[in-house]
């Protein structure tokens, strides 16, 4: 079975992202567990993590990646942490069927 680090929310996505700043190259490395067992889809960035540069490079990964604009990305928590909650916008089956081709 795979880890699914999002759950549909009033026909919304919330999607838990591990962001790692300062990451060498943006991409999206696959989904891990953290100590408490829930999943988290990883995302690093080249943006470092000032004045909201890694969230915005965070928000423009997700984006080009899920081919949805960045209006549609919004965050519910964890804006100041690596753990974060954010919000998807859009049709949920559609949003799933491209998460689940960016994690494999």
């Amino acid at each position: 079975m795979t880890l699914q680090p999002w759950k549909i929310v009033a026909r919304q996505i919330e999607l838990r992202v591990r962001l790692t700043p300062s990451g060498g190259r943006d991409a999206i490395d696959g989904v891990e567990k953290d100590a408490e067992g829930l999943p988290y889809l990883k995302a690093r960035v080249t943006a470092v993590p000032e004045d909201g540069k890694a969230n915005k490079a965070l928000i423009a990964l997700l984006s080009k990646t899920l081919k949805i604009p960045k209006s549609s990305i919004s965050f519910v928590s964890g804006e100041t942490s690596r753990k974060k909650i954010l919000r998807l916008d859009g049709e949920p089956e559609d949003l799933l069927s491209k998460l689940e081709k960016v994690i494999g």
